[in-house]
């Protein structure tokens, strides 16, 4: 009877230890980004999670921090540098903080269009130069997340040329490209973490913040700021990256479905941020928003405002990584 009650103990401490092991085994990751929970942005990640996790057998489960839960974008970077978080979508421009090279996403009046601007960003030498980048830096690059091309929105007045821009003290990114570029413009660019937004509005810290307009809806900066421009003057791309160290301690068969994954969750981002659109300025007038859409003649003005931030960055990036950029815009721009 001893025998039999010591080999029924056995059996189940073994099944403890095994299944133990088991649960021991999954790895999860937290992935955080800045977007709110109802953004095409947020979206996007969970359909990488839940791309992950099934690809995975439940091996992997990543776990989205929307709306910098985590922190601000610059602080989530350099956690994912520094190894206390696995991975994040961070804006292109904070991103250029730690990898310079990768703020030229985000240069201000360079794309003719949405159409050229994506095929750029998934021509396969870019990606390439990108991911090289990063590496240097301890990331990983996988793929794209996307706030949208950005707007204006004040609570002063009407923006159609560059003129009304002087003296407007507008919320920025803690970017330098974004920073120069609202100084070209004439206005006070003043950081602050997305979060903080509604509230410095709210105070009157800040007249103004450039965010695609769908956005700008959804966190209710309308409310605050009954002025909006539709100047499509940056488009605000979001590299996925990912902590090199946890990076390389996956199985290659592993990393090749986070890389499937990021292609999933552009494509989910994408397609959300194209229906959003058809739809934002209708909200925006709902809101008694006075919404003005620049004309060819007045973004020329912009453009040609701006071209010192360009010609700064050409030499700071070095003329091969620019002229190479602009090349592949002005291929996929007269490509049919």
């Amino acid at each position: 009877m001893i025998k039999k009650m010591l080999s029924i103990v056995f059996v189940l401490a073994v099944f403890v230890a095994l299944t133990s092991g088991v649960a021991d085994a999954k790895t999860i990751v937290k992935y955080g980004h800045v977007g709110p929970p109802v953004h095409p942005q947020h979206h996007a990640a969970v359909a990488f999670a839940k791309y992950v996790t099934e690809k995975t057998n439940g091996e992997i489960e990543v776990q989205v921090f929307p709306l910098g839960q985590l922190g601000g974008e610059r602080s989530m970077t350099e956690q994912v540098q520094g190894g206390t978080l696995q991975m994040t979508s961070t804006t292109a421009g904070v991103l250029a903080n730690f990898v310079p090279e990768m703020g030229i996403i985000e240069l201000p009046f360079v794309y003719p269009n949405r159409d050229v601007a994506y095929k750029v960003l998934d021509d396969k030498e870019v990606k390439d130069r990108f991911a090289k980048y990063c590496d240097a830096k301890g990331f990983v690059f996988i793929g794209y997340t996307e706030n949208e091309f950005r707007d204006l929105t004040n609570s002063k007045r009407p923006i159609k040329m560059p003129d009304d821009m002087k003296g407007l003290k507008i919320r920025v990114v803690e970017s330098p490209m974004m920073i120069d570029t609202f100084r070209a413009l004439g206005a006070n660019p003043t950081p602050l973490p997305f979060p903080e937004i509604y509230n410095a509005l709210q105070q009157k810290v800040i007249d103004g913040q450039d965010n695609p307009i769908y956005t700008s809806i959804l966190m209710k900066f309308t409310e605050v700021n009954k002025f909006a421009t539709i100047t499509n003057h940056i488009l605000t791309e979001c590299p996925t990256i990912v902590n090199k160290a946890f990076w390389n301690s996956l199985k290659p068969e592993q990393q090749k479905i986070f890389r499937e994954a990021a292609e999933v969750q552009a494509k989910v981002n994408r397609e959300g941020n194209a229906k959003n659109r058809v739809e934002a300025l209708d909200k925006a007038k709902e809101q008694k928003v006075d919404v003005h859409i620049l004309t060819d003649q007045e973004r020329a003005a912009f453009k040609k405002a701006v071209q010192p931030v360009h010609d700064k960055y050409r030499a700071q990036y070095g003329a091969d990584w620019y002229d190479f950029y602009l090349k592949k815009i002005d291929f996929y721009s007269k490509k049919k």
